[in-house]
């Protein structure tokens, strides 16, 4: 399945920008953007994670929401 068709693993409606590379489940592995900013805010940010759709989303909403002074990698292969 091509990441254009492909839904968000939580709310099942949303296109993916993110990709946790490192998930505590196999079943949560594509996030979209409301899912993500709403782990992000709760304190849960996805550490290890790849970014789909070219452009920085994710790592702009962690730069804008996250407070937690942790090392987040984004992976490049």
């Amino acid at each position: 399945m091509g990441a254009h068709r492909r839904k968000c693993d939580w709310c099942g409606s949303g296109t993916p920008i993110v990709r946790d590379m490192d998930p505590l489940h196999a079943d949560f592995q594509y996030w979209c953007e409301e899912c993500a900013r709403a782990l992000i805010i709760k304190g849960d940010p996805i550490e290890t994670y790849r970014e789909l759709e070219g452009e920085p989303i994710y790592g702009r909403l962690l730069d804008e929401h996250c407070t937690l002074k942790r090392f987040y990698s984004f992976a490049t292969a």
